[in-house]
């Protein structure tokens, strides 16, 4: 049976509260968005929403019960218990895809999966955060944004980027690169994919032969305009193509479901219908030709680096995959957060978005004008805002997605809450971020690679991150395992509820203190430079340790 998930709109309650009704219509918008709807999975090829269907029923059930004291826990995508709490505790904690160490391996995450005893909720799939592509999108912008500051003089206007992949990740890149000034060539193997992102206004054109479109990008580079041209292929092939033809870019990166070479990643020589067949009919050869794949891509890579493009990976996990591969210096290639976003991250600046739960867009206009008054001294910010409203197409509930530091985020969401309160918009709204943030992921392969201090892999950021927005109201916290192979990071998610209610600006005055906070002193701590000058200036108090005091 088809079961289709839109999210309400209105100023009509179905809940007991808005700040149930509003959770309940961000678990309805991140399926409305799904890739894969009806297996419940979001993105990623596996990120869900919820466990199976019965699960999701009896989330949507419980929430439209749950009182204004009670806290309903979700455990890996099903609900297991609703207990009494206070009024200012969160309304929903979620646990996903969590394994003890010892026992956190690919293998039997697949095992306890297969038997229906969890599942993988990437990041914002799992914990309902989900706003379709602009959720990366903007991110991808402030990436692309801060390569044309380190290496082109502030604009990519006159340069190539080429990646692969279209999917609800990879989309945002070719509308990043243009949004930038660039010109972006797109492999994607999945032809529908191709005519869905056509359709979007993601790209502008498909060319299906290689050297056909790179011809086409020059051209327009060299007329210093913006252009995203996709071809039909597979991205080993492509990158080799150019490589062979002397045909060197000047940013090469990818977007392929690197991170799970089984269910994402296309092996060399299959359409997507013939790779889903092997898949089903022999996996072991399936991972086989997906290994030979990506030793080919990397390679490519790290060939086209040799001559001379920019070249980095995406936070896809392609080089862990490519060394297991057998690919030597596969981890030679740059992450994209220590090349590009720390930085930002170091001053607690990250993914904070809104969702206008009303659904009108006027309501999004409005907080986009706010956005604007406040931050007019934000450059970067400033010139995103006078894009998107064009640029991103409105996926579900209408939503925007600035990054905002520590302080910013504070007085966002005290204005938000402000202007619900006066009236000023149709009905409350849901803040909330991606789990790709300041302090809520240790991922050691994407965002906490190559810290300053070695402590790539220490997770207890995260989960201090989770304590502390619990602590202080967020409605809804989370916690998860996840990077593609379980056991490769843990992260926090968290979304409030502007309900314009005045004990939501106490708790909002909290938690978007803490939340990038605890941010600042992770990266301060780790030694990296710029945090360390802005906490000293942030008011986050610090107790003084002594050098040594842990022995």
């Amino acid at each position: 049976m088809t079961v289709t998930v839109t999210a309400a709109t209105g100023a009509e309650l179905r809940c007991r509260a808005w700040r149930q009704e509003g959770i309940l219509r961000m678990l309805e918008n991140t399926l409305a968005n799904a890739d894969d709807p009806q297996r419940l999975v979001v993105y990623g090829s596996t990120g869900q929403a919820a466990r199976d269907w019965p699960s999701y029923h009896a989330i949507v059930a419980a929430l439209r019960e749950l009182g204004d004291d009670e806290t309903l826990l979700v455990q890996s995508g099903r609900p297991v218990a609703i207990f009494r709490t206070f009024a200012h505790s969160p309304r929903v904690l979620i646990a996903n895809g969590n394994l003890v160490p010892l026992a956190a391996t690919p293998k039997e995450f697949e095992r306890l999966r297969a038997a229906g005893l969890t599942m993988h909720g990437q990041y914002t799939a799992g914990c309902w955060a989900y706003i379709g592509s602009q959720g990366i999108l903007q991110g991808t912008f402030e990436t692309f944004a801060a390569c044309a500051r380190r290496f082109f003089d502030g604009s990519l206007a006159g340069r190539v980027v080429v990646t692969a992949g279209l999917g609800a990740m990879g989309s945002a890149q070719p509308v990043a690169v243009t949004m930038n000034g660039g010109v972006a060539l797109v492999v994607e193997v999945d032809e529908e994919r191709i005519a869905r992102r056509l359709c979007t206004g993601h790209v502008d054109e498909r060319i299906d032969d290689v050297a056909s479109a790179w011809a086409r990008c020059r051209e327009a580079a060299g007329r210093r305009e913006a252009l995203a041209v996709a071809v039909c292929g597979n991205a080993a092939d492509a990158l080799e193509a150019l490589a062979d033809r002397g045909a060197v870019p000047d940013v090469v990166t990818d977007q392929t479901s690197a991170h799970n070479l089984l269910h994402g990643y296309v092996p060399s020589g299959l359409a997507v219908r013939a790779a889903a067949d092997l898949r089903e009919r022999d996996a072991d050869e399936y991972l086989r030709r997906a290994g030979q794949t990506i030793a080919r891509h990397a390679r490519a890579l790290l060939e086209l680096d040799d001559a001379g493009a920019i070249a980095f990976e995406y936070g896809n996990d392609l080089r862990l995959a490519a060394e297991a591969a057998g690919v030597a210096g596969a981890l030679g290639l740059p992450g994209f957060v220590p090349l590009f976003v720390r930085p930002s991250f170091a001053v607690g600046r990250g993914p904070f978005r809104w969702v206008v739960l009303s659904g009108e867009r006027a309501d999004q206009a409005a907080l986009d004008e706010a956005a604007r008054r406040l931050f007019g001294d934000d450059a970067a910010l400033q010139r995103w805002l006078a894009q998107a409203p064009g640029r991103v197409p409105i996926e579900g509930l209408p939503a925007r997605i600035c990054w905002l530091g520590h302080g910013a985020r504070r007085r966002m969401a005290l204005k938000i809450n402000r202007l619900v309160r006066e009236g000023a918009l149709q009905a409350p709204v849901a803040i909330t971020r991606d789990h790709l943030d300041s302090g809520s992921c240790a991922y050691p392969a994407r965002e906490t690679l190559s810290m300053p201090d070695g402590s790539d892999a220490i997770a207890d950021w995260p989960y201090l991150n989770a304590l502390l927005n619990a602590s202080c109201g967020a409605d809804l916290v989370a916690i998860h395992q996840n990077a593609g192979t379980i056991g490769g990071s843990a992260s926090a998610g968290m979304t409030v509820i502007c309900d314009g209610e005045a004990a939501s600006d106490e708790r909002i005055d909290r938690v978007f203190d803490v939340d990038p906070g605890i941010g600042v002193v992770r990266h301060a701590s780790a030694g990296v430079a710029e945090a360390r000058t802005y906490l000293a200036e942030s008011g986050i108090r610090v107790p003084p340790v002594a050098e040594g005091s842990g022995e």
